[in-house]
């Protein structure tokens, strides 16, 4: 069982920036961490994931030039930096990891269904 815990959310004016991070328990098993969001009436959606091992990132075609994910595998933790964030960012933010079994094209395609391991979530609203 791996466990996830987000954090850094919080209101953020259009134009801001927010750096969120989600810490695993453990990263052995693991071969990618995921970031996705979800909006009230809307479906869960993927924005970004990096595998464990190499590092490789993959983006939503939505966020590519304003969200960047990145990794420190030493502290088994994950960050999502935001920028030039808009209205329509507002959601909750959810880490999700993908066990090393996963095939990279599930993993790349951001699927919900493919991520075994669910963080609580951290809101994110971008408000004037």
């Amino acid at each position: 069982q791996v466990h996830l815990a987000e954090s850094g959310g919080g209101l953020v004016q259009p134009g801001g920036s927010l750096r969120l991070s989600c810490a695993a328990s453990s990263t052995s098993a693991l071969g990618a961490i995921g970031w996705f969001r979800q909006a009230p009436g809307k479906e869960r959606e993927g924005l970004s994931s990096i595998t464990v091992r190499d590092g490789k990132t993959f983006y939503k075609d939505s966020v590519k030039g304003r969200f960047t994910i990145s990794r420190d595998n030493a502290k088994n933790t994950v960050f999502l930096q935001m920028n030039n964030l808009k209205p329509e960012d507002t959601a909750m933010y959810y880490c999700a990891a993908a066990t090393d079994a996963t095939p990279l094209f599930h993993i790349a395609k951001m699927r919900t269904r493919s991520y075994d391991y669910w963080g609580q979530g951290t809101q994110v609203t971008v408000s004037s």
